[in-house]
């Protein structure tokens, strides 16, 4: 278990040159904003402009590559797909997202959805679930109360620690005045978490991680984005790593984490469909997840109860509600969370990228393998829910979500037939291949990352990360799948 580090005094982790919700980076903002300052639908086609201009180079590898295609092998074809999937994310981010904690969105639902809109100011809960984290819950529970938001009450559950976690709780509960819950025995962070959602009579509900300290205005900027676009169920906040002083794992982990984020969110947030609202800063309506905290409590797979509290799950059902909420709240008649229902609608799921937290990466191999494998075993549980039904949220939605689950189902196969097969039957070639894709993989991350933050070297880290994942991390996905029932609870980042 490594401590908390607070983030460096000043201005919170905000590169130079960049600003909370600058899309794009302030360069091509600039740019675009001299060129057309007072007609917003040619600015918005000069920043697609923009953004084609800086994919040409990749744009014509790929036309290159695709004219021979008939006479290329399986793997350079798997190769050709995963960089037009590249290209087509990295368009899609840059060209189409916005911070809906910024100003309206210009793309909205049609006057045939209808989304109730909430109050100017909600009450919000803010929900945490601890165990065993005496070193750094404090740093956490801070954060939340220092948050700006008005209306929030605190709800922290103590899944019975045995550390001295409790003790903690309770002298921040005598300060700041928030609620603790001590649970005589241990229940499992979701089903933690769902206890505490009993307490939560608010119009939103958010949740964060024991190992995660949030900017001041972070859950201010989530709740402003839901009241300003009431089509919006969840958002997710931006999340990056919070011990970058503890080795170079942990920094190539926090570069990762950007581009996860500024890229894949982003996209997934054009079309109103992130498949994930991240556990780090997590926050929903409460009429779009309320009814269905039973069945993720309840959640089982294969047989067996799923433990983990999967972010993906829990975010499938505002994505699904609209086809699978009545079913799921059926089963669950009895709960009281069903008692008060509320419609399904095809709620919107969206990413603020101005909202920070950072949270504690693992610094070392062990922990950050055991990480993987829990994320990965989400992964699978969520395909065979989420997977039924995005096809239904529109080609661009599908896409993204079916193309990504593609790469890391295809992955483990790639890496065996790369590492293991071809060099076994002489076929370096084919290996020196693998290696060459993957590392301008990891350098077209890299040079996002170099738009997004100029003069910030740390791009560097991003092909490390490319081939960690491409020789290492795709051999979990098998191993998760065989070990898929076996589930235990543990946030250790050390």
């Amino acid at each position: 278990m490594t401590t908390l580090h607070r983030p460096p005094a000043g201005p919170l982790h905000r590169p130079p040159d960049t600003a909370p919700g600058d899309d794009p980076p302030r360069r091509l903002r600039g740019l675009t904003q001299r060129a057309t300052p007072a007609d917003p639908v040619l600015r918005h086609g000069m920043r697609r402009l923009l953004v084609l201009l800086c994919l040409m180079p990749l744009l014509v590898v790929l036309a290159h590559q695709a004219a021979r295609l008939p006479r290329l092998n399986l793997p350079v074809c798997y190769g050709l797909v995963v960089l037009a999937g590249t290209i087509a994310m990295l368009y899609v981010a840059y060209s189409r997202y916005e911070d809906p904690a910024e100003g309206e969105l210009r793309v909205r639902p049609g006057p045939q959805e209808s989304f109730p809109p909430l109050t100017a100011n909600p009450r919000v809960s803010f929900l945490l679930a601890v165990k065993d984290e005496v070193d750094g819950i404090e740093a956490c529970v801070r954060s939340m109360a220092a948050s700006d938001c008005p209306g929030v009450r605190i709800i922290v559950v103590d899944d019975h620690s045995q550390d001295g976690t409790g003790e903690v709780l309770d002298r921040l509960r005598d300060e700041l005045g928030i609620t603790v819950i001590h649970l005589a025995a241990n229940v499992g962070k979701k089903n933690a978490l769902v206890r505490a959602c009993e307490l939560a009579d608010t119009e939103i509900i958010a949740f964060t991680d024991s190992d995660c300290v949030l900017a001041p205005d972070a859950l201010r900027r989530c709740v402003r984005a839901l009241v300003t676009h009431p089509e919006l169920g969840a958002v997710s906040g931006h999340c990056r790593a919070l011990n970058t002083d503890s080795g170079l794992l942990a920094r190539v982990q926090d570069v990762w984490y950007e581009g996860q984020f500024r890229v894949a969110k982003a996209a997934e947030a054009s079309f109103g469909s992130v498949s994930c609202v991240s556990g780090p800063l997590a926050v929903f309506r409460r009429d779009a997840v309320y009814n269905y905290l039973p069945a993720w409590a309840d959640d089982r797979f294969m047989g067996a109860p799923f433990r983990f509290a999967t972010d993906r799950q829990l975010t499938g059902y505002v994505l699904g509600q609209a086809w699978t909420g009545r079913a799921l709240k059926r089963r669950h008649a009895g709960s009281p969370f069903v008692e008060e229902d509320f419609a399904e609608r095809r709620w919107r799921v969206g990413y603020v990228r101005s909202a920070k937290v950072w949270t504690d990466v693992p610094a070392r191999f062990g922990p950050l393998l055991r990480q993987q494998i829990r994320w990965k075993k989400s992964f699978i549980r969520n395909l065979f829910f989420t997977g039924s039904f995005m096809w239904r949220r529109g080609p661009g939605p599908a896409a993204l979500y079916y193309g990504h689950a593609l790469w890391v189902l295809a992955a483990p196969v790639m890496a065996f037939l790369h590492l293991v097969w071809a060099p076994l039957h002489g076929a370096l070639f084919l290996t020196l291949l693998y290696f060459c894709g993957v590392v301008l993989k990891g350098c077209v991350w890299g040079l996002a990352y170099r738009i997004d933050h100029p003069g910030d070297t740390r791009w560097r880290y991003r092909p490390l990360m490319s081939l960690f994942s491409s020789v290492l991390l795709a051999w979990l996905l098998p191993y998760s799948l065989l070990t898929v029932r076996r589930g235990v609870w543990s946030r250790g980042a050390s």
